[in-house]
């Protein structure tokens, strides 16, 4: 019976070792399969481009196909909902922008925590806003649209992609660091925007560069100031909003990956590796750079850190100036 008993005991043993052998070599893969890429905007923006670009290099890189799935709507909110609900294996990435850290507070209820129901994985890239006049308008400075704002409280327009856009934003951090009063005017969407301003129903706006530069270039709208903190490689000639009258002012219009809470960590870094491979590509940073995007990497940790400071900024200028967007 003891010789029998060592001999169950040690094929115990060695199955247990075989099992667990099997699970520490059982390390999630990724990826495994067509991975969806979740854009919760339309086609053809910023935002689409950057992922699609992104996904391309990525499918590349790693053998594998990258799916882009446009789900627009309410902010983001469709797109960032559907992602929340999916597996958290791998399978299904979002690429987000400022409303990750803004419709908590812009929105009464939402579907989702921007938080809790996601994991980051990397800041991808920072595209400026630049405020803009119609060649039309008088103005050659910030410092001009100030005082134009000061002589006329209440009257001077800005022209929005609609409520809670980084667009729409822009101005009300412009309006409140300035004390002025500002009209905002929302549109849907940017193109039509810009076609008024062009015509002189709005006075300004704090446009995206990637759809401001060709009407910069052509002459029909007038740049007199980038949100971000550093002048853009689009722009080289055109100051900061900070350095050309408003100083202290930043706004950095960022795009990032986010994969549903859950996802293992082993994932997720090898996303996050995949994804800072990609950016260092000279094709990456050329189509990049056609949109006037900045490839920005970074760590799930630092992007974490970086949602946290944005959702406390604007939590509180969005407080401040009393800003819905339903």
């Amino acid at each position: 019976m003891t010789v029998q008993r060592r001999r169950l005991l040690g094929s115990a043993t060695a199955f247990t070792l075989v099992g667990l052998a099997g699970r520490a070599t059982a390390q999630p893969t990724w990826p495994v399969s067509p991975v969806k890429w979740i854009v919760p905007f339309p086609p053809a923006g910023a935002m689409d481009v950057i992922a699609r670009t992104l996904a391309e290099q990525m499918g590349r890189q790693l053998g594998q196909t990258f799916v882009i799935e446009n789900r627009p709507g309410a902010g983001g909110n469709i797109g960032a909902d559907a992602v929340a609900r999916s597996p958290a294996d791998g399978s299904t990435m979002m690429i987000v922008a400022n409303g990750q850290a803004v419709n908590r507070y812009l929105y009464r209820r939402l579907s989702y925590d921007p938080v809790k129901d996601f994991a980051p994985v990397s800041l991808v890239a920072v595209v400026p806003n630049v405020l803009v006049v119609s060649a039309a308008n008088p103005a050659r400075s910030v410092a001009d649209v100030i005082r134009q704002a000061q002589a006329n409280p209440g009257k001077l327009s800005y022209a929005s992609a609609g409520n809670g856009t980084s667009i729409h934003l822009a101005g009300e951090l412009f309006a409140s660091m300035a004390k002025l009063d500002l009209l905002h005017v929302p549109y849907k969407g940017s193109g039509p925007a810009v076609t008024d301003l062009i015509g002189g129903q709005v006075d300004m706006m704090f446009d995206s560069i990637t759809s401001a530069r060709p009407h910069i270039e052509s002459g029909r709208l007038r740049a007199l100031g980038v949100t971000t903190s550093r002048r853009s490689a689009a722009l080289p000639e055109v100051p900061t909003i900070a350095e050309a009258g408003l100083p202290g002012y930043d706004l950095s219009p960022w795009f990032a990956v986010f994969v549903p809470a859950g996802t293992p960590q082993p994932v997720v870094d090898k996303m996050n590796a995949a994804l800072l491979a990609a950016m260092k590509q000279p094709e990456v940073k050329a189509r990049f750079a056609v949109i006037g995007a900045e490839p920005i990497g970074s760590s799930p940790q630092q992007l974490a850190a970086h949602l946290k400071a944005e959702m406390d900024k604007w939590g509180a200028v969005i407080a401040e100036r009393g800003i819905r967007a339903d």
